[in-house]
């Protein structure tokens, strides 16, 4: 797989990791925001099922792998600044680790 040199930049910057924003395609909604570095972002662009590195485990984790609720990646951007990444995805089951749908549903009040 070949990325582009600004992706490329961006994963080997720092500590190589890169926030992901998370939308589902079919509905717009912002579902979480997760980490990838080099190895999760090429993996989930050539098996299109969406894998993210977990900084709590150390170690990449395919979502859904164990709770079913996966998320079929349909396309990734790189942002204007070149420092996120928005996937969108579509969503099997809920995508936040407490089982809603997504992991913004706790609103604060303005």
């Amino acid at each position: 797989m070949n990325i582009s040199a600004d992706l490329a930049n961006l994963l080997d910057r720092e500590n190589g990791l890169v926030a992901v924003v998370v939308q589902e395609d079919e509905s717009n909604e912002v579902l979480m925001l997760a980490w990838m570095n080099r190895q999760a972002l090429e993996q989930s662009l050539e098996s299109h099922q969406a894998t993210y590195w977990s900084r709590s485990r150390n170690e990449l984790w395919v979502k859904g792998a164990t709770s079913g609720n996966t998320q079929e990646v349909v396309s990734a951007s790189l942002d204007c600044d070149g420092d996120a990444i928005l996937l969108r995805v579509n969503q099997k089951g809920g995508a936040c680790h407490t089982g809603s749908h997504s992991c913004f549903s706790n609103e604060i009040e303005i």
